[in-house]
């Protein structure tokens, strides 16, 4: 269950020094010296499997989208087929309004992508990666979005350190507080990032993340907890 996997992003909280509580949608109260911090509110937001997907760039100017999990794709990929040699660099969609969402009023207090890897194919050790925060509407994925000229990142973080064999059966998560924050202040709909390979000498590794829509979606879907008050 998603309770498991906040425990991870529990640690990464109380490294910052943050206070809250768990739950599909929580509320906790900070404690100052003689002051009360604003009531913080937790919420959970799995990602919109209509919407996810990933582009594999084939040549330089062609490409295969797969955009929507089925019951034949339950996977989006990022990095470089060791076989192939063509790169993918996946898209997720978090809706951001609605009942359990981030109003658009809120203060980004923090929050944490986090993410279960299938599987990581690899020859060359670990696949450093780089999480662009973008905005493609309507949500439909396009060949332009695969370029970070032609689909300019809004913001960026990488993940540290870079996947690795040992990340394989396990989650891994990502602190994207700046990336929410800055969406928040565009009034973005939707919390949307391509994760990609981060490029400097090409590195042939290729990794799933998990994304079913199976009856286990909620032990194993991409996950953005948000903390705000």
């Amino acid at each position: 269950m998603v309770y498991a996997r906040i425990l991870t992003t529990a640690v990464a909280w109380a490294v910052l020094g943050l206070a809250g509580c768990g739950g599909d949608v929580g509320v906790g109260v900070g404690v100052g010296l003689g002051n009360s911090a604003p009531p913080t509110i937790v919420t959970h937001i799995y990602s919109d499997p209509q919407f996810d997907g990933d582009i594999e760039q084939t040549a330089p100017n062609t490409s295969t989208i797969t955009q929507g999990m089925s019951p034949t794709v339950q996977s989006v990929l990022v990095g470089i087929d060791p076989v192939a040699l063509t790169e993918f660099r996946a898209f997720l969609d978090f809706p951001l309004g609605g009942p359990g969402g981030v109003p658009g009023n809120a203060v980004i207090d923090s929050a944490f992508l986090e993410v279960f890897i299938d599987d990581l194919q690899s020859s060359g050790g670990s696949l450093p990666v780089l999480v662009d925060l973008v905005s493609f509407q309507p949500p439909t994925l396009v060949a332009t979005d695969f370029d970070r000229a032609q689909q300019p990142p809004l913001a960026s973080t990488r993940i540290s350190p870079p996947i690795s064999h040992s990340d394989v059966g396990a989650y891994v998560t990502v602190d994207v507080t700046s990336l929410v924050a800055e969406a928040q202040r565009l009034g973005l709909p939707d919390f949307q990032v391509r994760i990609m390979e981060d490029l400097g000498p090409a590195i042939p590794a290729l990794m799933a993340i998990d994304d079913t829509t199976g009856a286990n979606r909620a032990a194993r879907a991409p996950v953005l907890t948000v903390t705000y008050y």
